[in-house]
């Protein structure tokens, strides 16, 4: 049986994320930079890694959110935020290896 599955979602804010919480189970690996999906991912019991390396758990990604949110209602007042730092070398290498460690953790957990 194939491991990628094809699923098309309607129109709309955030549907495709939306689907992906609902696919998900406890166990789940997640690749996403988006932190509500992230949030909605690890409530469902998912293991979420953002392309930088970092792990979002249970006691990290409330605080990630809420900085997220805060960044967004002042980008909505017309406050020049600024934006992440440019993709590194070192970032790719961080998400290399965390993703190898929990390839590994959770192929052992299974």
């Amino acid at each position: 049986s194939s491991v990628i599955q094809f699923e098309l979602v309607g129109v709309g804010a955030n549907v495709a994320d939306q689907r992906i919480v609902e696919l998900l189970s406890a166990g789940d690996l997640v690749i996403s930079a988006d932190i509500p999906l992230a949030a909605a991912a690890v409530e469902r019991g998912a293991t979420v890694l953002d392309p930088r390396g970092d792990v979002l758990t249970a006691e990290n990604v409330g605080s990630r959110l809420a900085a997220r949110n805060l960044m967004d209602e002042l980008r909505g007042t017309g406050m020049n935020t600024g934006g992440p730092a440019a993709y590194s070398d070192r970032n790719r290498q961080d998400f290399a290896n965390q993703l190898d460690r929990l390839l590994t953790q959770l192929t052992r957990q299974k």
